[in-house]
């Protein structure tokens, strides 16, 4: 039987200064305690190392963004041949070097 032990002891060797609680029927107790026991983890080990696996999967999730074939067509394109930049755009870089130049110098 192979035990992820690595959670396990990374869990064990930092100091705990937050506690975490949860009401919960008898039958997910239970059905978590099994869990954990086909892990070899007590209850609590295995709360904290699931719970971490979902969290950093649920942030890792959130902040990734998936193109499609098409978007990364577009995006690679509009890297490699830049439209030019409009005119707004040009006064506006000019008043922001003049901004910042008088910055400086102030």
């Amino acid at each position: 039987m192979e035990i992820d032990t690595d959670s396990t002891t990374k869990t064990n060797r930092v100091a705990k200064n937050a506690r975490l609680e949860a009401w919960v029927t008898l039958e997910q107790k239970q059905l978590m305690e099994r869990a954990a026991g086909l892990r070899g983890q007590n209850l609590t080990e295995f709360m904290i190392s699931v719970l971490a696996d979902a969290a950093v999967q649920t942030i890792k999730d959130r902040e990734s963004i998936e193109l499609t074939e098409r978007d990364r067509l577009v995006f690679a394109e509009a890297l490699l041949n830049p439209a030019p930049a409009s005119e707004r755009a040009i006064a506006d870089a000019r008043w922001y070097a003049q901004m910042m130049s008088k910055q400086e110098s102030d």
